[in-house]
């Protein structure tokens, strides 16, 4: 048997441990023994084999292997196979070997930061989707899904050269799988009792599964629980805004408007043009430009308020949306000339505009679960629009709603609203639109948007600009 073959044989044992442990609680003597062996010939550390200890530790015990773990498949086929299969595994043992019976919030914490080291290696840190966020640059300052970890057109894929020869993950496929089993973890916790004390409160790191599960139990918490399940939603509410702020300033908007003559001051003048159409006037004997004429930028922008009405489902799994379309809402409320409404609706509708620039408050009134029933929020929505053609409506659900609702939709876009109509997205980042209403709103001009929340911050700041 060659070098390769003897390779081989080497990462197929540590892969059959790898799939023993995660599907079989059982341990198996003889591939312990195996791995062991293959682990230390290589000269890593048996730690590498145990799921009970965190990749955060292997590293303060061996802080060398940190650049591998940071990058296990760098090198591709000319790089050791076998010991990138052992850290790759390591990997993978730690995020998807989560047991059974109750989870503490330490565990948690520890499992979200290796779920980070795992994101990192496979290259799928940037997520997308209606409620996917910023991952942390660095694992080991806490993993957090924030706006962009839920649904994925677009997202990239992990390379593939690694333990699995060839493998390929998008960033969705990921996400979701470690949403799945991350809202399985939190479900799994004593959530109350963790609530109740301040120090074990501490030690959870906010994520959009465990925001799930405060915002369906908040009514059942009461004086030091239910304050620190607000400390948490604030805290995540406050760094997905920051994502997102970010997000929307960074986003082009649509055209200047060129029949508006530009603003002769100082800071409009374009430089460029003006020495270009002046060139004409350059004397070259005394090397000097003579301008007859100053041109300036046009900056026209709408002048007319905007009014944007937000409404959302907050019926089923609506949590990924209703987070950050509140958020986003809430941003551009802050700006000036935008009029922003926003309603939340399920067998009844309820206005929060009072609240819209506080994303915290709208969600703390809001109520997940029951029924839905969009025509009650279209006769809440209606008589906000007085100048259709200066509206935009923005409709986040599922969809699995009443079928007439199509005939307000397309009265309202004849009308000239701009309406954008987006599709829910839950914890597990699996988008669900009911197929007959996609249908029919790509038909009328007005396609459901899904995947990157980047897509909605484009529609709006276009329609805003």
């Amino acid at each position: 048997m060659n070098d390769g073959d003897s390779d081989d044989v080497r990462r197929q044992v540590l892969l059959w441990r790898l799939l023993g442990h995660v599907f079989d609680a059982e341990e198996q003597p003889a591939l312990e023994a195996a791995s062991l062996a293959v682990v230390e010939e290589r000269g890593l550390p048996g730690a590498l084999l145990d799921p009970g200890v965190s990749v955060d530790t292997v590293l303060q015990r061996f802080p060398d292997l940190e650049p591998e773990f940071r990058d296990p498949l760098a090198g591709g086929d000319d790089g050791d196979r076998v010991r990138r299969t052992a850290l790759v595994s390591k990997l993978l043992l730690n995020a998807f070997r989560t047991g059974s019976g109750d989870v503490s919030a330490e565990r948690l914490a520890t499992w979200q930061r290796d779920a980070e080291w795992l994101r990192r290696a496979l290259g799928a840190c940037a997520g997308g989707g209606l409620g996917q966020g910023e991952a942390s640059d660095d694992p080991r300052g806490g993993a957090r899904q924030g706006p962009g970890q839920a649904s994925g057109e677009g997202a990239g894929r992990g390379r593939g050269s690694g333990a699995g020869q060839g493998f390929e993950v998008t960033d969705a496929d990921l996400n979701a799988l470690l949403a799945t089993l991350e809202g399985d973890l939190v479900r799994r916790m004593r959530l109350r009792e963790v609530l109740a004390d301040p120090a074990l409160a501490a030690r959870l790191t906010p994520s959009m599964s465990l925001i799930e599960q405060l915002l369906r139990d908040k009514h059942n918490l009461s004086g030091e629980a239910l304050a620190n399940a607000k400390a948490l939603i604030r805290r995540f509410v406050d760094e997905v805004a920051e994502v997102l702020k970010t997000r929307v300033e960074k986003t082009s908007t649509g055209k200047i408007d060129r029949s508006v003559p530009p603003k002769r001051v100082f800071r409009n003048l374009d430089l460029d043009r003006t020495i270009w159409k002046n060139l004409v006037n350059y004397d070259p004997q005394e090397e000097r430009l003579y301008v007859d004429r100053l041109f300036y930028k046009h900056t026209a922008r709408r002048t007319t308020p905007a009014r944007m009405i937000v409404v959302v489902d907050q019926s089923g799994s609506m949590v990924d949306a209703m987070v950050n379309c509140t958020i986003l809402a809430s941003i551009f409320a802050g700006l000036p000339k935008v009029d922003v409404h926003l309603i939340a609706y399920d067998t009844r509708a309820i206005d929060l505009t009072p609240w819209v620039h506080d994303p915290f408050e709208v969600l703390l009134r809001t109520t997940l679960g029951g029924g839905t029933h969009g025509p009650v929020a279209m006769r809440m929505a209606r008589p906000k629009i007085a100048d259709p053609r200066n509206t935009v409506l923005v409709w986040i659900s599922d969809f699995y709603d009443d079928r007439g609702l199509i005939n307000d939709f397309r009265a309202l876009y004849r009308s000239g609203v701009k309406f954008i109509p987006v599709g829910s997205v839950n914890s597990s980042g699996q988008a669900s639109v009911d197929s007959w209403y996609r249908q029919k709103l790509k038909e009328l001009g007005t396609p459901v948007i899904s995947g990157h929340i980047d897509k909605l911050v484009f529609e709006l700041k276009n329609f805003l600009a």
